[in-house]
């Protein structure tokens, strides 16, 4: 059983004989060595670190679990972290959901801060202490907790003062604010830290997912870099300004760094001190039925008799009844572990540059026996050089699968850049082997494009063109802007071969160029071409311009000796 409090840690609170049980606890445990914070609960420095500035904390300071890591620990250090579902202590063992959430959020801050060195096991100590694994992980498919996890009101009343910021939104409390959720920020932290880490298109505190990459980035705050130890104290105490708090979160991350398992959602080890499950701290146990009242109805209970002999001894009670044998119940079945990948039926994948791509990729997970695996963590990446990304600018986007262990990623978006790109699926926190799937985007298309004047275009031998060529492109009706178009002098009707003399245009150095191609029409599906020249040659000569997609129109060019 792990070791427990027997009263709430809070600011303004906690007693040195607290303080002392709970380094006498940690120093049994093996965990890191700590520094006792005293009597206040929190002005104290610990391990060379200082109190953040301010009385600012993720969680208002408000009440959290005491419960402390088994004495032993789940295995020797240097152990798998992925132990089987059976095996450990079950302490060790964290909800599925929860430890995708948390893996996921330290491979996304791998990414975009490396420098800070955030372990995964340091969330799952803070969401053991603040929640208890979100309540032994009670959340639905998306990881959002079945049932609002609130702190204590923070109406300074034992805890900080904090009035209503959010407008109940989050806490349903317009007076005063609330931790809410399972990492525990108050609404006005989550105001500023809040992330949407499973691209529902909301920042949700009572989400595991978009909580735990919250507090990830909350913790790796002023470049922080936490494999420092002296960072890693300081990061715990901007989250609960409270000594006895940076003890406990640190015997969790220890034991949980030698080693942890995957349980199934619902069946995590719920906290039996203080916090905000069982405030009281009087555990989870039922509270027993009240003593029935006499209402008239039953008749009230008279003396007890008087033995007829007082001074004989009472006569033996009779025995009591054999206790029924103990019987061991059946170990919980172990969840299924996703094993593969494949693809939910994902088509082809094209577009054209700058639309959005008609088909989303989808991956199902499935176990060894090829049964749907759902609750995982997928990762869809666009890899490649392209401009295309997820709807919303992403080139990454994490989603949970459903119950059917579908995962779809969000709409691609093309860029500007043609040409094929991959997109990546492979589960977080696993070496399960990705799926990659092949991506198109092509040019821009019109289907008819037209002269926007009907001016008759002439020059005389050796001399230039007064008039430019002005053309317009269309598709479907509507304007058609970026399409790429070429511009031929063509021999003849009959004959779209470049000619070989009459009208031309200018290359860079001069020279004369009867072929322009790398054209593209402007926002308004509009192009004006070069300027064009005439040599020696009279006559009546043909221009012919061409976007992609197979529109043409040909233009006359005349050349003539002046009357």
């Amino acid at each position: 059983m792990a070791a427990q409090f027997g009263r709430r840690l809070r600011r303004g609170a906690t007693t040195t004989a607290v303080a002392a049980l709970a380094v006498a606890a940690l120093s049994a445990s093996q965990a890191p060595a700590i520094v006792s914070g005293g009597g206040d609960g929190g002005g104290k420095q610990a391990s060379g670190s200082s109190v953040p500035d301010g009385d600012g904390s993720a969680s208002g300071d408000s009440s959290y679990h005491t419960d402390l890591p088994p004495l032993n620990t789940p295995n020797k250090p240097g152990t798998s972290i992925d132990l089987p579902g059976l095996g450990g202590e079950s302490e060790a063992g964290i909800p599925a959901s929860v430890l995708a959430a948390y893996k996921q959020a330290e491979q996304s801050i791998a990414i975009t801060n490396p420098g800070c060195n955030l372990p995964w096991e340091l969330l799952a100590a803070i969401g053991k202490v603040e929640s208890g694994q979100a309540r032994g992980g009670r959340v639905n498919d998306e990881g959002t907790t079945l049932t609002p996890i609130l702190g204590p009101v923070l109406n300074g009343v034992g805890f900080a003062n904090i009035s209503d910021t959010d407008n109940g939104e989050y806490d349903g409390d317009k007076t005063h604010d609330r931790a809410v959720g399972p990492m525990q920020f108050i609404p006005s932290t989550w105001a500023t830290w809040g992330q949407d880490a499973n691209s529902d298109g909301r920042k949700d505190p009572n989400n595991i997912f978009d909580a735990a990459l919250a507090a990830g980035r909350y913790l790796c705050a002023n470049n922080r870099d936490l494999s420092v130890k002296s960072n890693l104290d300081q990061a715990i105490l901007s989250y609960n300004r409270s000594n006895e708090y940076l003890a406990t979160v640190l015997s969790w991350l220890d034991y949980y760094k030698r080693g942890t398992h995957e349980v199934p959602d619902g069946s995590g080890v719920l906290p039996t001190g203080p916090g905000p499950l069982n405030p009281g701290g009087s555990g989870n146990s039922p509270s027993p039925d009240p003593t029935p009242s006499n209402n008239g109805n039953s008749p009230s209970p008279g003396p007890s008799p008087t033995p007829e002999n007082p001074g004989d001894s009472p006569s033996p009670k009779p025995p009591k009844p054999p206790k029924p044998p103990t019987t061991t119940p059946p170990p919980p079945t172990p969840a299924p572990t996703v094993q593969r990948l494949e693809n939910a039926g994902t088509g082809k994948l094209s577009a054209t540059a700058g639309g959005v791509f008609a088909e989303r990729v989808s991956v199902r997970g499935e176990d060894a026996e090829g049964k749907a695996v759902g609750k995982v963590a997928v990762r869809f990446e666009i890899v490649g050089g392209t401009d295309a990304t997820f709807a919303g600018g992403g080139k990454q986007a994490t989603v949970t699968s459903g119950s059917d262990g579908v995962a779809t990623a969000p709409a691609l978006q093309a860029g500007e850049n043609t040409g094929d790109f991959t997109v990546r699926a492979r589960v977080v926190g696993r070496t399960v082997p990705a799926v990659d799937f092949t991506a198109t985007v092509t040019e821009r298309q019109a289907d008819a494009v037209v002269r926007t004047s009907d001016k008759e275009l002439t020059a005389a031998p050796g001399a230039e063109f007064a008039d430019t060529v002005e053309v317009k492109a269309t598709n479907q009706g509507q304007t058609a802007p970026g399409v790429a178009v070429k511009a031929t002098m063509i021999k003849s009707a009959d004959d779209a071969s470049p000619a070989d003399k009459g009208p031309y245009f200018k290359g860079a150095d001069g020279s004369p160029l009867r072929t322009l191609e790398g054209l593209k029409t402007n926002d308004q599906g509009l192009l004006v071409l070069p300027k064009i020249y005439a040599d020696d040659a009279t006559g009546t000569f043909l221009l012919q311009i061409e976007t992609a997609g197979g529109a043409k129109v040909t233009i006359e060019l005349k050349v003539a000796a002046p009357a």
